[in-house]
């Protein structure tokens, strides 16, 4: 493990973190697992890219297809500035939540430190919730398949809104004049302090090149944030609840203030979540009571 984390810093310090491809991380994280449990055959560790190839393979669709969700309609841009304005602006002064954080938090050509904590939150995202998913597979395989269904049904849902709801970020707005005030797109801005640019480019170069710049409703980074953390409340003693929910609340404060996303985007996304976890708990259950029913019924007599 040593090694391979060795090896993971040296690569994220020249060329960044494995985000713009799933199959580099899940390849990362493979030989994680290879690390992890050196002892065991190969035979064993080549399971890996039987349950994992698949996977992987629908979420390089699902990257390539999000760039053309915004083909379909005209993007949403009006509709979002006002409903923050409306929820926030008795305490920003009428402002959007990005704008008034950014007139207050933010300097041009200035890195801050909470700028270093935004940026690491921001990449957390393409980490956290694969890393989570290796975990269960190396340790509990029947609650891997039901994280991964979550994690699934929740992005085809994004998906489907991206295409039917093209919805433009913060940035955006500003940049084609729908926001008053000029706001920055500082989601990348705390690599630099720390010596990473490398990390920084690659990220910077996935936001220009393989993302759709208008796929901000739902926001799925802090739906796969707030995903990752409710899947194991009912197993985490009450107390800790405070800690695991900062985190999603960090990825809500770096969308917003690094103007990728509206508190509007954000909390559709944590809606959205609720209804994976119901649906895909409901269809669970159905399913597990039909195998019940037809294990429980007399084999037919011969």
């Amino acid at each position: 493990m040593l090694i391979w984390a060795a090896l993971f810093a040296v690569g994220t310090f020249f060329i960044g973190v494995p985000t713009s491809d799933p199959l580099i991380a899940f390849g990362w994280l493979w030989l994680a697992t290879i690390a992890w449990r050196s002892e065991l055959p190969w035979r064993q560790h080549l399971l890996f890219l039987r349950d994992w190839l698949p996977i992987s393979l629908l979420l390089v669709v699902y990257n390539v297809s999000r760039g053309y969700a915004d083909d379909l309609f005209d993007p949403h841009v009006t509709e979002l500035i006002h409903a923050d304005e409306s929820m926030f602006g008795w305490l920003t002064g009428g402002e959007v939540p990005t704008v008034w954080l950014q007139q207050h938090l933010y300097q041009p050509e200035v890195v801050q430190w909470w700028e270093v904590a935004v940026s690491l939150v921001y990449v957390s995202h393409f980490l956290a919730v694969p890393t989570i998913g290796v975990i269960l597979w190396v340790r509990q395989r029947d609650q891997w398949g039901r994280f991964m269904r979550r994690w699934f049904t929740l992005s085809v849902a994004g998906l489907i809104t991206y295409f039917l709801y093209p919805a433009a970020p913060p940035w955006w707005a500003s940049k084609y004049g729908f926001l008053p005030e000029y706001v920055e797109r500082i989601s990348t801005n705390g690599w630099n302090a720390i010596g990473l640019h490398s990390a920084g480019n690659t990220l910077n170069a996935l936001q220009v090149e393989a993302s759709n710049p208008v796929a901000a409703m739902p926001s799925l980074h802090t739906a796969y944030a707030m995903m990752a953390v409710a899947f194991f409340l009912p197993v985490v003693a009450k107390r800790w609840w405070p800690l695991m929910l900062a985190y999603p609340l960090a990825m809500t404060f770096t969308l917003v203030y690094s103007g990728e996303h509206y508190v509007a985007d954000v909390l559709v996304g944590w809606v959205y979540v609720a209804v994976v976890f119901l649906a895909v708990g409901f269809a669970e259950r159905r399913w597990q009571a039909r195998r019940a029913v037809s294990a429980s019924a007399p084999e037919p007599v011969r």
